[in-house]
């Protein structure tokens, strides 16, 4: 096969070559065909322009067997593309348990990173070479698409749910031109899009240690402000942290639980799950539990609510 990319950033993930080929394998495939194609009208129209090569005229409306191959190996190529692709997105789509989580938070124009021990940064998101990365992404205001070219992964953030990508970087951005791999919005969202940029920074375990260690005037984590906010907002009158029941489902293992409903459709405890619940958890009502859990949209601001995300979280089965 044919590389016609090699303009494309440098793969920097375990997605990356993946993408790659698949890109390089439709591309290829199309070229052929348009070339193929193509020739054959030209050749058709200049055999049989009008003279003495004219076509001779026929009363055939259609021939069954070039029908059924036009038809059939065009399909072919589409079950396999399709196959592959969506193989390469349910993998995508299932980051690892033990990803390290960084929250994403865009804004016209730029973006904020918040790290699992509250440690906060701008301009450049640092991970760590050869983990497991997952994006928890929001929008502070208008639709942001989060995308990094070299990792190849691309996510669009709303305001009224959180959106999450994840991947594996392979190689430390120091074997990149500047020393970081450049982080871009993909979705236009104002006059200054274009300058909507950051980057991120690959770096060893032991560096990336050392970077979320320097938490400044941090004071506490987003789990420590859970823990706070846990007691604050009398969450623990109603909610258990050791798995028994009270007046509402205990926290203990509540996060990725299947969630059945007096009404609905089941859904599974995730974060979307877990922010509507603590803003309007009127909307879904768990099964053996009554309406009686008061809302809290307006009382808490986002870096809040986040928190006793991260607070629920951690209460492990």
């Amino acid at each position: 096969m044919f590389d016609f990319f090699d303009y494309m950033p440098i793969q920097a993930s375990t997605w990356a070559d993946r993408v790659d080929w698949m890109n390089n394998w439709i591309t290829d495939v199309s070229t052929i065909c348009t070339v193929a194609i193509t020739a054959v009208m030209l050749y058709f129209a200049i055999r049989y322009r009008a003279g003495k090569h004219s076509a001779p005229s026929s009363k055939a409306d259609h021939n069954l067997n070039l029908e059924i191959v036009w038809t059939v190996i065009p399909s072919i190529v589409c079950v396999y593309c399709f196959y592959i692709g969506f193989d390469v997105y349910k993998e995508m789509r299932t980051p690892p348990a033990n990803a390290t989580e960084i929250g994403v938070t865009g804004f016209k124009w730029g973006w904020n990173f918040t790290y699992e021990n509250g440690k906060t940064s701008s301009k450049e998101l640092v991970v760590p070479v050869g983990e497991p990365i997952k994006l928890v992404m929001k929008s502070s205001d208008v639709l942001h698409s989060f995308f990094i070219p070299s990792m190849r992964v691309k996510e669009d953030l709303r305001g009224d749910r959180y959106s999450y990508l994840w991947f594996t970087p392979t190689i430390t951005s120091d074997e990149q031109p500047g020393g970081v791999f450049p982080i871009f919005c993909a979705e236009y969202c104002g006059v200054n899009h274009s300058g909507m940029r950051a980057g991120l920074k690959v770096v060893s375990r032991a560096e990336y240690n050392d970077f979320i260690q320097e938490r400044g005037a941090i004071e506490l984590s987003p789990l420590e402000l859970g823990a706070k906010l846990y007691n604050e907002k009398a969450c623990i009158t109603c909610h258990s942290l050791d798995g028994s029941k009270v007046v509402g489902p205990t926290f203990k293992g509540l996060y990725g639980a299947n969630r059945e409903f007096t009404e609905g459709e089941p859904a599974v405890a995730d974060e979307n799950y877990l922010r509507t619940s603590i803003l309007n958890a009127g909307k879904q009502i768990v099964s053996g539990y009554q309406n009686v859990m008061p809302a809290f949209e307006g009382q808490l601001n986002d870096k809040e609510i986040d928190a006793l995300i991260a607070f629920i979280k951690a209460q492990k089965p």
